[in-house]
Formats: structure tokens, sequence, C-alpha cells
């Protein structure tokens, strides 16, 4: 959910109207003034760009911090550094890789329809990659910085696409790794470079953007691999793995179509012109919706979360200008929501008061701690002073005794 008023951005984008299945969402009231608390600390220091003023993009960082306000911020901050230090928007907009075919034709990948859900669907044949001929049509660097400008085009054009498609919010991916013939003996120095590279990038700069990833055709040789790869990983990024042997397809199937899943990985798709990895099949490379999506969010690479407020209509044509009685019920839609926007402050704590109170409770709860610890401690003493006083009366009856 933006931070912008919905009034506002219905009236400058008179042709889209607010689809209900994302605007009427509701949120996590706890995780709403964990958001906020994370926006006002970072507008106060005016480390907030206006593309990342987005609910959903801090809600991200907060859930892969543990919802950690401080942590969170730092993350958030790194991820800015590193996007000035790697010009990552001229990468978006700028970087060529001429050498995509090349690539594609020994390093199969791709993207390939939609899960169930509606989250585009990432495959990649791991098994088959011929390293050798991959290090001779390009390099570590240059396959990174194209890993990077497909991280901005999915964030800016798959998931906006989608959640057009699906009429709900998509901001993840569902992926697919074929491992089958890999293992320890050819996974080589250069590809556990490039895989610590991306891993590292895709964990710091671009979290929670992973749905589910199964890993399939895993063999003894990739399990033993598997045991060394996971030590790049964070703990909530391998929560979201399912490491599966030659009987995956039942699992798969659960969560991909057969229509959406490559004939040789167990689907009916067979799709011509290079084979299905070799095309960037999806939603989004329909000119209509490329169309819609542009419309809904205005030129040049924004936020795909302005999409909650500003999702186009239903035939993406001949929509009308909202009605009054429209923008009356939106506009009580958003008191409710107050928190969510910059000028609906009333009833809300300010995210230091929320900082203050998350310290407090931490104060009172180890004060709690240390006062069950006196009271236990004192309860131990009360013993061993009794304990005491039996002895002494065992010492003087002795001594009686020896007298």
């Amino acid at each position: 959910m933006s931070f912008r008023s919905i009034e506002q951005l219905l009236r400058r984008n008179s042709k889209t109207k607010i689809s209900r299945n994302i605007v009427d969402r509701n949120h996590d009231q706890k995780e709403e003034q964990l958001v906020q608390s994370l926006r006002e600390l970072l507008l106060a220091s005016k480390q907030l760009p206006d593309k990342f003023d987005d609910y959903y993009v801090l809600l991200r960082f907060l859930k892969m911090r543990g919802f950690n306000i401080l942590k969170a911020k730092e993350m958030f901050l790194n991820m800015l550094k590193w996007r000035e230090d790697c010009s990552v928007d001229a990468i978006a907009n700028d970087f060529k890789f001429e050498e995509y075919d090349a690539v594609k034709r020994c390093y199969p990948h791709g993207f390939h329809g939609v899960d169930r859900f509606g989250r585009p669907l990432y495959i990649e044949r791991v098994g088959s990659v011929d390293l050798s001929k991959l290090m001779q049509v390009t390099t570590i660097d240059r396959y990174v910085k194209y890993h990077i400008s497909e991280q901005e085009k999915t964030i800016s054009l798959r998931y906006p696409v989608c959640s057009l498609v699906a009429k709900k919010h998509i901001a993840s991916t569902t992926a697919i790794f074929d491992v089958k013939g890999l293992g320890l003996n050819n996974f080589s120095k250069s590809a556990r470079e490039m895989f610590a590279e991306i891993q590292k990038i895709d964990s710091n700069y671009y979290p929670e953007t992973l749905n589910q990833l199964y890993i399939i055709n895993a063999g003894t040789g990739f399990r033993a691999l598997w045991k060394v790869l996971k030590t790049f990983m964070e703990a909530r990024t391998l929560a979201k793995i399912q490491v599966l042997g030659t009987n995956y397809l039942n699992t798969v199937l659960e969560a991909v179509d057969p229509s959406n899943l490559p004939e040789f990985l167990g689907g009916t798709c067979t799709c011509p012109t290079g084979g299905c990895l070799l095309q960037d099949k999806g939603p989004w490379t329909d000119p209509e919706m490329i169309r819609a999506s542009k419309e809904a969010f205005g030129k040049g690479q924004k936020s795909f979360n302005e999409l909650a407020a500003t999702i186009a209509c239903e035939s993406f044509t001949g929509c009308q200008e909202p009605s009054a009685k429209q923008v009356d019920s939106t506009s009580r839609k958003r008191r409710t929501l107050g928190m969510l926007f910059k000028d609906d402050q009333v009833g809300f704590d300010t995210g230091e008061n929320i900082l203050r109170k998350q310290v407090d409770e931490q104060i009172l709860e180890k004060i709690r701690e240390l006062e069950h610890c006196a009271a236990k401690s004192g309860e131990t003493l009360q013993i061993l002073i009794c304990k005491q006083q039996e002895l002494t009366g065992h010492i003087e009856q002795l001594r009686k005794i020896l007298q």
C-alpha cells in the first residue's frame, strides 16, 4: 500500500480505478505500526527516497530482520548505499547484455509463466550448465550485472503486471532449480564465487522476494554440495527451500499448473522457437499488459507497490472518472487505515513513541525477571538460614556429648 493519498492517486490516474482485492486488503495492526515507525525514522533523517517510500518495501526489510526496527533500518540504508556504489539505476536502464542468447544456451534459465497464485515462475537447469563455455562468453562481473538488471525488471515490470492479472498484490517469485548431475566435483571455484555473490545480493538488497524454491532431482552428489551452499544463506531463505529427489512432480504441481511447467520437468508446455527457457514467457511480455502497467505507474521506474492504489481497470479500456460516491468511500477507508498516509496521524503513535514503548516494555520485562530472581533468591536464603540453624543445633548437641 503506497503512503500516498488514495484521493490524489484517483484524481491523477483518471483512467484507473481501485481494485478492492488489493486496497481492501487487511494488514496486521502490529505490522502497520512497525512499518510506520521505520518510515518515520527514515524520514526524520531524510533517508527515505520517494521510490522506496512504500508500505510493502519497508515491510520486506522488517520481515527479513525479524521486525527489529533498528536492524531493518540498517539493512535498508545498506541497500541504498549499495545501489549508489554499484550504480544500480544505471544498470537497470542502460546495461546491455549482448551475450544473452549465448549465455542462455550454456546456462538454461529464465522466467516461464506464473504459479497457481499468479507469481512469476523462474526456472534454472543448474545441472545442465556448461561452465567452461559460460566463462568464455561472459564474465562473473557481467553476469552479476545481468542478474541485477533482471531483479530490477522483475520488481518494476513482472510484479506489477502479475498483480494486474491476478488482481492482488504480487511481490515474490516461485523458483525451480533442476540440479540433476550437479555435485561437488563439477561445482567449480568460479561457480561458487558467482553463487555467493548472487546470494549476497538477493538476501541483502532484494529481501523477501522469494516465495518458494523447489530444488529437484537432488542426488547424493548435490546433497553433499548442499551442505556447503547452505552456509551462504539466511535462515529465512532456507526455510523457503525444499530439496526434492526424482519424485518431485506431485509437490511441484501443487504450486504450478502443468500448462506453466515445461515438458522436460513433467508439465505440458512445449514452447516453440528455441524452447521454454530461451523465452521470457509471461504476461509481462503482452504489449497490452505493459501499456496498462505504464498507465498505472507512469513513465520511468517506480516502486511496484504503487499498484495497491493505482490498479488498472479490469478491461484496461473505457474506464470512467471515479464518482464522488467512490471517492467518499475511499476517504472512509483512508480514515480507517490512517496510519498508512502522511496526513492521517490522529489516533496513532509516532515512530518515536512506539520505539520508546518498545524500550519501556523490554525494561519492564527485565524488571519482572529480576524481581522473580530476587524472590527466588530470598526463598533460597531462608532455606539456607534454617539449615544453618539446624546445623548449629546439631553442633551444640555434639559438644555437650563430648563434655
